[in-house]
Protein backbone atom coordinates (compact mmCIF):
# COMPACT_ATOMS: atom_id res chain seq x y z
CA UNK A 1 0.00 0.00 0.00
CA UNK A 2 3.06 2.46 0.93
CA UNK A 3 4.75 1.61 -2.48
CA UNK A 4 1.45 2.21 -4.39
CA UNK A 5 0.36 5.46 -2.90
CA UNK A 6 4.26 6.97 -3.54
CA UNK A 7 4.19 5.74 -7.11
CA UNK A 8 1.02 7.19 -7.43
CA UNK A 9 1.96 10.74 -5.79
CA UNK A 10 5.48 10.54 -7.82
CA UNK A 11 3.04 10.42 -10.95
CA UNK A 12 0.86 13.25 -10.34
CA UNK A 13 1.90 17.05 -12.11
CA UNK A 14 0.92 20.27 -10.59
CA UNK A 15 -0.66 23.30 -12.80
CA UNK A 16 -1.19 21.23 -15.94
CA UNK A 17 -2.62 24.77 -16.92
CA UNK A 18 -1.29 28.03 -18.63
CA UNK A 19 -0.27 30.57 -15.29
CA UNK A 20 -1.10 34.15 -15.04
CA UNK A 21 1.77 36.31 -14.54
CA UNK A 22 1.89 38.54 -11.27
CA UNK A 23 3.72 41.91 -11.07
CA UNK A 24 3.73 43.08 -7.39
CA UNK A 25 5.10 46.31 -8.57
CA UNK A 26 1.68 46.91 -9.87
CA UNK A 27 -0.26 45.76 -7.04
CA UNK A 28 -2.76 47.66 -5.56
CA UNK A 29 -2.01 49.41 -1.27
CA UNK A 30 -4.72 47.01 -0.32
CA UNK A 31 -4.65 43.67 0.48
CA UNK A 32 -8.66 43.64 0.09
CA UNK A 33 -8.55 45.42 -3.16
CA UNK A 34 -6.01 42.41 -4.55
CA UNK A 35 -7.90 39.17 -3.02
CA UNK A 36 -11.10 40.81 -4.61
CA UNK A 37 -9.54 40.73 -8.11
CA UNK A 38 -8.10 37.51 -7.56
CA UNK A 39 -11.20 35.85 -6.58
CA UNK A 40 -13.02 37.52 -9.26
CA UNK A 41 -10.23 35.83 -11.14
CA UNK A 42 -10.42 32.59 -9.99
CA UNK A 43 -14.12 32.49 -10.64
CA UNK A 44 -13.72 33.23 -14.33
CA UNK A 45 -11.03 30.93 -14.49
CA UNK A 46 -13.66 27.62 -13.66
CA UNK A 47 -11.85 27.55 -10.14
CA UNK A 48 -13.88 24.89 -8.56
CA UNK A 49 -15.52 26.01 -4.85
CA UNK A 50 -13.11 29.51 -4.34
CA UNK A 51 -14.88 30.48 -1.56
CA UNK A 52 -13.91 27.57 0.23
CA UNK A 53 -10.54 27.85 2.87
CA UNK A 54 -8.79 26.51 5.46
CA UNK A 55 -8.98 27.38 8.85
CA UNK A 56 -6.47 27.04 11.30
CA UNK A 57 -7.26 27.46 14.95
CA UNK A 58 -5.36 26.41 18.03
CA UNK A 59 -7.20 24.67 21.07
CA UNK A 60 -6.33 25.75 25.16
CA UNK A 61 -2.79 23.96 24.82
CA UNK A 62 -1.64 25.64 21.96
CA UNK A 63 -2.24 22.53 19.59
CA UNK A 64 -3.16 23.47 15.92
CA UNK A 65 -6.22 22.41 14.22
CA UNK A 66 -7.74 22.94 11.17
CA UNK A 67 -10.91 22.30 8.47
CA UNK A 68 -12.17 23.43 5.66
CA UNK A 69 -15.19 26.42 5.58
CA UNK A 70 -16.86 28.57 3.33
CA UNK A 71 -15.95 32.30 2.99
CA UNK A 72 -19.03 34.35 4.08
CA UNK A 73 -17.70 37.58 2.95
CA UNK A 74 -14.50 39.96 3.14
CA UNK A 75 -14.46 44.10 4.06
CA UNK A 76 -12.11 46.60 5.83
CA UNK A 77 -13.35 45.22 8.93
CA UNK A 78 -12.21 41.44 7.95
CA UNK A 79 -12.86 38.30 6.33
CA UNK A 80 -15.98 36.13 8.06
CA UNK A 81 -16.88 32.82 8.26
CA UNK A 82 -19.57 31.46 10.74
CA UNK A 83 -19.91 28.36 12.76
CA UNK A 84 -21.64 26.98 16.51
CA UNK A 85 -19.77 29.06 19.06
CA UNK A 86 -20.13 25.46 21.01
CA UNK A 87 -18.22 23.66 17.83
CA UNK A 88 -14.18 22.79 18.26
CA UNK A 89 -13.48 25.57 16.28
CA UNK A 90 -16.24 27.63 18.39
CA UNK A 91 -14.51 26.72 21.67
CA UNK A 92 -10.72 27.47 20.10
CA UNK A 93 -11.60 30.68 18.79
CA UNK A 94 -13.18 31.37 22.67
CA UNK A 95 -10.16 30.19 23.85
CA UNK A 96 -7.58 32.11 21.77
CA UNK A 97 -9.56 34.45 19.26
CA UNK A 98 -6.72 34.24 16.68
CA UNK A 99 -6.39 32.30 13.39
CA UNK A 100 -5.23 32.07 9.54
CA UNK A 101 -7.16 31.14 6.99
CA UNK A 102 -5.62 29.56 3.53
CA UNK A 103 -6.99 29.78 0.28
CA UNK A 104 -5.58 27.53 -3.07
CA UNK A 105 -7.25 28.20 -6.56
CA UNK A 106 -5.19 25.45 -8.56
CA UNK A 107 -6.36 26.65 -11.87
CA UNK A 108 -4.68 29.80 -11.25
CA UNK A 109 -1.68 28.63 -9.22
CA UNK A 110 -2.17 30.93 -6.51
CA UNK A 111 -3.01 30.85 -2.84
CA UNK A 112 -3.41 33.52 -0.06
CA UNK A 113 -2.60 33.16 3.42
CA UNK A 114 -4.29 35.53 5.96
CA UNK A 115 -3.54 36.02 10.08
CA UNK A 116 -5.19 37.74 12.67
CA UNK A 117 -7.36 38.24 15.51
CA UNK A 118 -10.56 37.03 15.17
CA UNK A 119 -13.96 38.82 16.88
CA UNK A 120 -17.56 37.51 16.91
CA UNK A 121 -20.08 39.60 15.32
CA UNK A 122 -23.22 40.67 17.62
CA UNK A 123 -25.99 38.14 17.80
CA UNK A 124 -28.46 39.66 15.55
CA UNK A 125 -25.96 40.23 12.78
CA UNK A 126 -25.02 36.20 13.26
CA UNK A 127 -28.56 35.67 12.68
CA UNK A 128 -29.30 37.88 9.07
CA UNK A 129 -26.17 36.01 8.05
CA UNK A 130 -27.85 32.73 8.68
CA UNK A 131 -30.97 33.50 7.12
CA UNK A 132 -29.65 34.96 3.91
CA UNK A 133 -27.97 31.30 2.86
CA UNK A 134 -30.07 28.26 1.66
CA UNK A 135 -32.49 26.11 3.78
CA UNK A 136 -30.18 23.28 3.50
CA UNK A 137 -27.58 26.05 5.90
CA UNK A 138 -30.41 26.82 8.52
CA UNK A 139 -31.37 22.73 8.64
CA UNK A 140 -27.90 22.33 9.29
CA UNK A 141 -27.66 24.90 11.59
CA UNK A 142 -30.98 23.68 13.32
CA UNK A 143 -29.25 20.19 13.42
CA UNK A 144 -26.61 21.72 15.75
CA UNK A 145 -24.82 19.46 18.35
CA UNK A 146 -21.67 20.12 15.46
CA UNK A 147 -18.57 17.97 16.75
CA UNK A 148 -20.64 15.94 19.51
CA UNK A 149 -20.19 12.27 20.05
CA UNK A 150 -22.73 10.84 17.32
CA UNK A 151 -24.28 7.59 18.04
CA UNK A 152 -25.50 6.18 15.08
CA UNK A 153 -26.03 7.57 10.84
CA UNK A 154 -29.90 6.92 12.08
CA UNK A 155 -30.10 9.33 14.98
CA UNK A 156 -28.43 12.09 12.55
CA UNK A 157 -31.09 11.45 10.03
CA UNK A 158 -34.08 11.58 12.56
CA UNK A 159 -32.43 15.06 13.69
CA UNK A 160 -31.81 15.87 10.05
CA UNK A 161 -35.17 15.32 8.95
CA UNK A 162 -36.79 17.35 11.63
CA UNK A 163 -34.41 20.45 11.24
CA UNK A 164 -35.12 20.60 7.68
CA UNK A 165 -38.87 19.94 8.43
CA UNK A 166 -38.72 22.99 10.41
CA UNK A 167 -36.21 24.90 8.30
CA UNK A 168 -38.89 24.90 5.73
CA UNK A 169 -41.74 25.44 7.96
CA UNK A 170 -39.59 28.78 9.51
CA UNK A 171 -36.90 29.98 7.52
CA UNK A 172 -36.01 32.89 10.10
CA UNK A 173 -35.95 30.04 12.73
CA UNK A 174 -33.37 31.47 15.64
CA UNK A 175 -30.55 29.51 15.92
CA UNK A 176 -29.20 31.10 19.25
CA UNK A 177 -25.37 29.47 19.07
CA UNK A 178 -24.59 30.21 15.18
CA UNK A 179 -21.70 32.82 15.06
CA UNK A 180 -20.23 34.89 12.62
CA UNK A 181 -16.67 35.46 12.72
CA UNK A 182 -14.06 38.30 11.29
CA UNK A 183 -10.82 37.92 10.92
CA UNK A 184 -9.23 41.58 10.94
CA UNK A 185 -5.80 40.75 8.81
CA UNK A 186 -2.30 41.76 10.07
CA UNK A 187 -0.56 39.61 7.78
CA UNK A 188 -2.23 38.33 3.96
CA UNK A 189 -0.01 36.45 1.55
CA UNK A 190 -0.12 36.32 -2.25
CA UNK A 191 1.52 33.56 -3.86
CA UNK A 192 1.89 33.48 -7.68
CA UNK A 193 3.10 29.77 -8.68
CA UNK A 194 5.90 29.62 -11.65
CA UNK A 195 6.23 26.79 -13.82
CA UNK A 196 9.93 26.92 -13.54
CA UNK A 197 9.67 27.12 -9.49
CA UNK A 198 10.40 31.09 -9.56
CA UNK A 199 7.02 31.70 -7.64
CA UNK A 200 6.04 35.28 -6.76
CA UNK A 201 5.20 36.34 -3.18
CA UNK A 202 4.11 39.37 -2.06
CA UNK A 203 3.38 39.88 1.68
CA UNK A 204 0.98 42.60 2.80
CA UNK A 205 1.75 43.74 6.99
CA UNK A 206 -0.29 46.16 8.66
CA UNK A 207 1.43 48.87 10.03
CA UNK A 208 0.20 51.93 12.01
CA UNK A 209 0.31 54.25 9.28
CA UNK A 210 -1.19 51.53 6.37
CA UNK A 211 0.08 48.54 4.63
CA UNK A 212 3.62 47.22 4.37
CA UNK A 213 4.49 45.14 1.03
CA UNK A 214 7.51 43.22 1.06
CA UNK A 215 8.16 40.40 -1.50
CA UNK A 216 9.66 36.91 0.27
CA UNK A 217 11.64 33.99 -1.12
CA UNK A 218 10.16 30.86 -2.41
Amino acid sequence: MGTDLHDLLRSLRVWDVELPAFDPSAAPADPLALFTAWFAEAVAAGQVEPHTMSLATADEEGLPDVRTVMLHGADTSGWSFATHAGSAKGRQLAARPYAALGFYWPAQGRQVRVRGPVTAAPSTESQADLHARSTGALAAALTGRQSELLGSLEELARASQSAWERAQREPEAPVPSWTLYRLRPEEVEFFQGDAARRHVRLVYRRTETGWRKELLWP
